[in-house]
């Protein structure tokens, strides 16, 4: 039984991991945001984070990353509070995540690589690290 569910899970993880170019191409859309005057801190911490909540959870849902990561539990990669409990949403952070994504990587959630995802681009990416970076508790 216990064979089974790992050969399933396998699987799973294979077919999630192997979405088609269709499924990756990202729809790009003219997106305006009012934002209020900032104090001189705040300016350098939301450079990049302005990108609207639902079009980085939108990327997100059309990507593979459920197949490894959820939101608020741990699957195999880490959950996206747990991420966003450790970085905070700077410019910064949504750079080196973006990367990460791009590149892949490991060592930083455990010794599971986390599957490069070159054909992202690294707006969307950085949208979908804004996203996720903006579930902190």
């Amino acid at each position: 039984m216990k064979k089974t569910l790992f050969i399933l899970g396998c699987f799973v993880l294979a077919m999630a991991s192997c979405s088609s170019p269709e499924e990756r191409s990202s729809t790009t859309s003219s997106a305006t945001t009012t934002e209020t005057p900032a104090t001189p801190t705040e300016t350098t911490a939301k450079a990049e984070t302005t990108a609207p909540k639902g079009e980085g959870e939108k990327l997100i849902a059309k990507s593979d990353c459920i197949g490894c990561h959820n939101k608020v539990q741990k699957v195999i990669g880490p959950a996206y509070v747990d991420i966003a409990a450790k970085y905070p949403l700077n410019d910064e952070n949504v750079n080196h995540l973006a990367d990460k994504i791009i590149a892949g990587g490991k060592g930083v959630w455990g010794e599971i690589p986390m599957t490069p995802h070159s054909a992202l681009s690294k707006d969307d990416a950085k949208k979908m690290v804004s996203y996720i970076l903006s579930l902190k508790k």
